[in-house]
């Protein structure tokens, strides 16, 4: 076993990887950009190197780096996580080339399956299934839009480097291939540096259903079951589980057996997941799966897979990286429960789920599993911690494990409707609805679903008195700003003066609220609200609310939802003029990728004017009304959140 290893990434993998490597009793080494100078992970490792500012491509992409930080500390060999430079094969034969050992496959296997097309090509000559669609060389538009009318639409535009839904398309109609493969082409060339794609067909009623595989370097390779990661927004996964529902004996044997095949094609050694595309639409069926592609690392999702089979991948990592033999054997390995992973993310699903930033003011987990259940928190951030717009903004990843599929589901919501996030947007409440979507919880899981019922599922009920009145309550106190659960403590001090009246004002979004507290002579606050709320007593309340006090705000949470008011500082003036309608302004920080409109355009409600990129994602910047543009942000311009995009000249009267 190695004495001392680096870890090339940062966040929750970081942390998860050091945790098992203490375990075991391998020293660590953490590196960090600025923006991660006091992150946890570098925190947690015996060793930290400072490898550059806070952009990717000049911190956790410099290779070289890296390197040197592991030569210069004497470790033996580097863990890269996942994304960064996990599955670059050229950062392998940097690594190796230094006389140190990377903790995952061969550059060869890397290169093997790195490239969408070229790995399918691979797969069809070893006998495993793939999709129906175009995987050639040959990228001119003209021939890809042939390809996708012999195809059939819709279509699927995908890049063929890289994955996480980034540089894919759907396309349902001819006359919107153009425009698609341009977004697809342009952000595939942000994300991975190739603009290069396959078009293919697209499954009506699709599963993502994978398999993790593990090899060595002797020639053995075995499966660890399936994950089932249906559950996606914009090709991303937000719930993962294990097993598969609705998995049969007959599907899993061809899945598995596949997956293996798959893994000794190319001689893997380490942890690799095959990515199916299952098509349901007739039940779960044996012959009615194709591989996608292959992560050559460890997945994000891989906890839900150690739930169910009790085996510490990371630790496998290490074991068949220093020179051992797989642990197990096929027939050791068993599958026991149902586990689900909920990806917490700082992001506004009611806007489209676009990423959010902030400071995490308040962050507190469930204490503990509901009984005859497991639960780990797996995380890279504390209370106090910034969600930076440089890297992904995944808070922490929340799994339970169950006997079964029910009681592993029951866990979960108990777990989101317990979990508390102050400071940044969350997704909390929208993985809470799609725990409890009757869809979700009957195992009907596609990849449609989500989109299929997401007003409903990024819907939240608008706060009632009670919620209401315990902010007014905890706003009162004026000045304090420390983070509390008692909402009624800042009341101290004029609760004897039962006749002063005192006067709170919040805002909840654009809502204006008026509370006014006073002391009855039974001692209960009274908490009159203007319509439509009624009057409020403390007394009334069902329960003493969970809420969080922090710098000019108060969060109350309901279930698994954060209710955030605002409480306007009465010393400082509204800037009127920067709220009006007459101006656009960035929805959160990034990258003006491309300008579609200038100075002087007359444009609708809803047509696109710009697209903005952050975090490696593009999102598309649409008119919020008719208008005039009076100036328009340059292309190629770094925005921050609530910078103005688009001033639009004032109506003419």
């Amino acid at each position: 076993m190695f004495g001392k290893i680096l870890i090339a990434n940062r966040g929750e993998i970081a942390c998860r990887v050091i945790r098992t490597a203490r375990r075991l009793g391998v020293r660590t080494v953490a590196v960090y950009s600025d923006a991660d100078a006091r992150a946890w992970h570098v925190e947690m490792a015996d060793e930290a190197v400072h490898i550059g500012p806070s952009p990717v491509g000049e911190s956790y992409l410099r290779g070289d780096r890296i390197v040197a930080a592991a030569l210069a500390t004497g470790a033996e060999a580097i863990h890269p996580g996942y994304g960064f430079l996990s599955e670059n094969p050229d950062f392998v034969d940097q690594v190796t080339a230094a006389g140190l050992v990377f903790i995952g496959p061969s550059a060869a296997s890397i290169r093997a399956m790195g490239l969408k097309d070229a790995a399918k090509r691979l797969m069809e000559t070893a006998g495993v299934p793939v999709v129906p669609g175009y995987h050639g060389e040959a990228q001119e538009i003209v021939l890809l839009a042939s390809k996708a009318r012999e195809i059939g639409y819709p279509v699927l535009i995908k890049a063929r480097a890289g994955g996480g839904g980034k540089g894919m398309r759907r396309v349902d109609h001819p006359d919107d291939f153009s425009e698609a493969l341009s977004g697809a082409r342009r952000e595939a060339k942000a994300a991975f540096g190739d603009d290069r794609v396959l078009v293919e067909k697209y499954v009506d009623k699709p599963r993502h259903i994978e398999v993790q595989v593990f090899g060595d370097n002797f020639g053995n390779a075995v499966h660890l079951f399936e994950r089932d990661c249906s559950a996606q927004r914009r090709h991303q996964k937000v719930i993962e589980e294990a097993p598969a529902p609705g998995m049969t004996p007959a599907l899993r044997k061809a899945m598995t057996e596949a997956a293996v095949k798959a893994a000794k094609a190319i001689s893997y050694s380490g942890a690799g997941t095959i990515e199916f595309i299952v098509d349901a639409s007739q039940g779960l069926k044996a012959d009615r799966f194709w591989f996608m592609e292959m992560n050559t690392r460890l997945q994000v999702e891989h906890p839900v897979t150690e739930m169910v089979t009790g085996i510490d991948l990371v630790e496998w990592q290490l074991r068949v990286a220093s020179g051992e033999k797989l642990p197990s054997a096929q027939a050791e390995i068993q599958l026991a429960g149902h586990a689900f992973e909920a990806r917490i993310y700082a992001e506004d699903a009611t806007r489209g789920f676009l990423p959010a930033t902030g400071t995490l003011h308040h962050l507190k987990f469930p204490d503990a599993a509901p009984a005859h259940a497991a639960m780990r928190i797996e995380t890279g951030v504390r209370a106090g911690d910034a969600i930076s717009p440089f890297y992904d903004p995944m808070i922490a990843k929340l799994v339970v494990h169950g006997k079964d599929r029910a009681a592993a589901l029951a866990a979960l919501r108990k777990a989101l409707a317990e979990t508390e996030v102050a400071g940044s947007t969350v997704n909390t409440a929208f993985l809470a609805a799609l725990a409890a979507d009757a869809d979700f919880a009957a195992g009907d899981v596609d990849t449609g679903l989500i989109g299929r019922h997401q007003d409903e599922l990024v819907a939240i009920a608008p706060p009632n008195g009670e919620i209401i009145a315990a902010a007014a309550l905890a706003a009162s106190g004026a000045g304090a700003q420390e983070p509390t659960s008692d909402p009624w403590s800042a009341l101290a001090g004029y609760a004897h003066f039962h006749t002063v009246e005192r006067r709170t004002r919040l805002r909840y979004g654009d809502e204006a609220i008026l509370a006014r507290i006073s002391m009855r002579p039974d001692g209960r606050f009274q908490v009159a609200l203007e319509a439509p709320y009624e009057e409020v007593n403390s007394h009334d309340l069902r329960t003493t609310p969970r809420l969080a006090r922090w710098p000019g705000h108060v969060t109350v949470f309901e279930g698994a939802a954060g209710y955030n008011f605002a409480v306007p500082d009465p010393l400082a003036k509204a800037d009127e003029a920067a709220a009006a309608s007459g101006s656009l302004r960035a929805p959160m920080p990034g990258l003006v990728k491309l300008v579609r409109a200038g100075s002087g355009d007359a444009v609708v409600k809803g047509q696109p004017l710009l697209i903005l990129e952050a975090m490696k994602m593009e999102h598309t910047i649409a008119a919020p009304h008719d208008g005039v543009i009076a100036e328009i942000v340059a292309e190629g311009a770094q925005v921050s959140d609530g910078t103005v995009l688009v001033r639009f000249e004032e109506p003419q009267t």
